[in-house]
């Protein structure tokens, strides 16, 4: 189930694409599965066909959806190499940091304020 907070600063086609890439990581949308066609989310979420289209350009992009002509866009196994190389920057990300000297609690706010984590404490 995807929601979009009209009030929030995010824009719809970032709430929109972050909550299907969460979906899909979180195996809640399984390989294969087809998504429903742009005007269906649309209709259904009170958005602009383009802001849906943008959401899938951007899944597209980074490999979490792949769209194929006349039969629609479906999770691709991409995600789970996604995760891997989410593993593989946080290994230098934990190396980097150990170098660096930094400890572990300030590389984890680091790496919340970097997410946009409003709850991280400035710099």
């Amino acid at each position: 189930m995807v929601v979009i907070d009209t009030a929030s600063a995010v824009p719809p086609f970032e709430q929109l694409r972050a909550q299907l890439a969460r979906q899909i990581q979180d195996r809640t949308l399984v390989v294969g599965t087809r998504l429903p066609t742009i005007r269906r989310p649309a209709a259904d979420l009170g958005l602009a066909a383009n802001t849906v289209g943008r959401a899938y350009r951007e899944l597209e992009e980074a490999g979490l959806i792949e769209t194929r002509r006349a039969a629609g866009s479906f999770v691709t196994a991409t995600g789970d190499e996604g995760r891997e190389r989410a593993r593989a920057a946080a290994a230098e990300y934990a190396a980097l940091i150990t170098r660096l000297g930094i400890g572990g609690d300030e590389a984890l706010t680091i790496v919340r304020a970097a997410l946009g984590d409003p709850a991280a404490p400035g710099p």
